[in-house]
């Protein structure tokens, strides 16, 4: 635990606040800062700044959390569509270094051209179709 990082605040003191559902290894709370309605973030309980640096187990516990909430936001959003995304080290955006899983509801409209998704990081190369 760090307690100089939000998600290790949460984990230890505001769960029950704003934990919407957990595991063993890990929970997932709304994001306080939502591209879409329903934006949510999966977190494991350890400070673990890396995806990759969390044992196989772990990284399980956390992907069964993600499909839990995916189905969670279909039945309460009625979306059908999400993104998923990790930003894994700062060069890809990663600005709380506490390891933590975008979930970001899709709805028809909400951008002109969804075509590429992630690949927008990055919006020179994004459009490869055309």
């Amino acid at each position: 635990m760090n307690i100089d990082c939000p998600f290790c605040e949460i984990a230890s003191t505001d769960r029950a606040n704003r934990t919407l559902i957990r595991n063993e290894h890990g929970f997932m709370i709304r994001d306080g800062f939502p591209l879409t309605e329903g934006h949510s973030l999966v977190i494991p309980n350890q400070h673990v700044g890396s995806f990759f640096d969390l044992t196989v187990e772990v990284q399980t516990a956390l992907l069964d959390l993600v499909k839990i909430a995916r189905n969670e936001l279909v039945d309460e959003l009625g979306i059908v569509d999400v993104n998923v995304g990790i930003n894994d080290g700062p060069l890809a955006g990663q600005t709380v270094p506490h390891c933590h899983i975008h979930l970001i509801p899709r709805r028809d409209g909400d951008i002109a051209d969804p075509r590429g998704g992630v690949r927008w990081i990055i919006p020179n190369k994004a459009d490869y179709w055309t």
